[in-house]
């Protein structure tokens, strides 16, 4: 879905000042050898035209820029990508098609990386210096996840599918509805796992109860789910007892650190990216420990290329700074070091699940912007809207040019035997 321009441009107030005529012309340079696009920027010095069209006219991405405010290039210099973001939030530009020029600075991530340097280089040590801060301890996970998860059910309840799940649902084909897919991710999880009646599972990460209801009521099997975010847990809670599974799930507010016990098998849906990167050991430690000899576990995770982790490690993009602090996005080969280093736990089965999260997270922002009356009346501002509507359309940008991933990685203990086994999940 294309973003309209909200409102017509028009001739600014205020004039550029020198300073803003001099990084409007140096962004210009930057963005001179754009390929595979044609962007168009507009503002009250003119119009640009930019980029060079891909070999195919299907492959050449489209989109028309306004500057509404001087102001934009200042940001875009003081502090790079997030920069940009900042304006948007500000208002001081539109884009006709957000998703689209995300993916255009994908495509060209050497032009993307010389907009930090110079000033911006400054600016990304004091967002590296901020996230620093943010590190996850058990204080500060739990304001890490307040920070987001705590920003009020009904808000969440507006976008995501009946079932609350705040992860990529799997789509067999792009034109069913979000429901069905993510119904399928579900069914998908469970029969990787081969839950039976008599399981016991652990879940890290209840989100809002999706997976624990869903594999309760479905597979009988019984499931014990722990959260850090109260809100989560008290909807959970209620969910659970709603669907009549109060003596099959057990919902618990702790941090997954001091889980106790043994269970047949584990689920983690997404939840790992909000560890830190300092604590993969830990978690991969402590799902060993808390699965039996036999057990298997299923852990879904938004992945980042490897040849790319370390860099992006040492970096704090737009959704660092202002919509999952404290958090990062690992790849696979740094999963499976630490999964070697501290457990037992080999990897059984591994499918990327990426091009779906671009077909969710577009579903959520149609969603999302479809309720805006009722966004609004739940007291968020225009600033926050704004926000959001960056952060769906930069994520899925992403996931369209598959420089992010996501993964479902099915592991097991030495004592599980089922080498020769995999489910048929097409009906899955």
């Amino acid at each position: 879905m294309d973003m309209r321009i909200d409102q017509p441009y028009s001739e600014q107030s205020r004039p550029f000042s020198s300073l803003e005529k001099m990084l409007r012309a140096r962004l210009l340079q930057q963005m001179a050898q754009l390929t595979d696009c044609r962007l168009t920027l507009r503002d009250p010095l003119g119009q640009e035209t930019l980029g060079t069209p891909a070999a195919a006219d299907a492959d050449t991405l489209y989109v028309e820029i306004h500057v509404r405010d001087p102001a934009f290039y200042r940001f875009l210099a003081a502090n790079g990508s997030v920069g940009a973001g900042e304006a948007w939030i500000d208002g001081l530009w539109q884009c006709d098609d957000l998703v689209a020029l995300v993916r255009i600075l994908v495509r060209n991530r050497d032009i993307l990386d010389a907009m930090e340097t110079g000033v911006a280089r400054l600016g990304g040590l004091a967002m590296r210096a901020w996230h620093a801060l943010r590190r996850n301890t058990r204080d500060g996970s739990r304001r890490n996840i307040a920070a987001h998860y705590d920003l009020g059910n009904p808000l969440f309840e507006l976008f995501l599918d009946p079932s609350l799940m705040y992860s990529s649902a799997i789509y067999a084909d792009p034109r069913e509805s979000l429901d069905v897919a993510a119904t399928r991710k579900l069914e998908r999880i469970c029969r990787k796992l081969d839950l039976k009646t008599d399981d016991h599972v652990v879940e890290i990460g209840t989100g809002w109860g999706g997976f624990a209801i869903h594999a309760a009521s479905r597979y009988g099997c019984r499931v014990t789910t722990t959260t850090i975010s109260q809100e989560q847990h008290d909807l959970a809670r209620e969910r659970v007892a709603q669907a009549g599974l109060g003596d099959r799930v057990t919902v618990l507010l702790e941090d997954y650190r001091d889980l106790k016990g043994t269970y047949d098998k584990l689920v983690s849906i997404e939840m790992i990216e909000a560890i830190g990167h300092q604590y993969l050991d830990t978690y991969f430690r402590t799902v060993g420990q808390l699965l039996k000899p036999d057990g298997a576990a299923l852990i879904q995770a938004i992945t980042i290329e490897d040849h790319r982790y370390r860099q992006a490690l040492h970096a704090v993009d737009f959704i660092k700074r202002y919509i999952f602090p404290g958090s990062f996005i690992p790849c696979v080969s740094a999963m499976l070091q630490a999964a070697a280093r501290s457990s037992d736990l080999r990897l059984f089965n591994l499918e990327d699940i990426g091009p779906s999260y671009a077909l969710t997270l577009r579903a959520w922002r149609e969603r999302f912007l479809d309720r805006l009356p009722d966004v609004r009346e739940l007291g968020y501002d225009e600033r926050f809207v704004r926000m959001w509507e960056f952060y769906l359309a930069y994520c899925e940008g992403g996931f369209l040019e598959r420089s992010i991933g996501d993964v479902q990685m099915l592991f097991t203990r030495p004592g599980n035997r089922r080498d020769a086994w995999l489910p048929d999940l097409e009906s899955a």
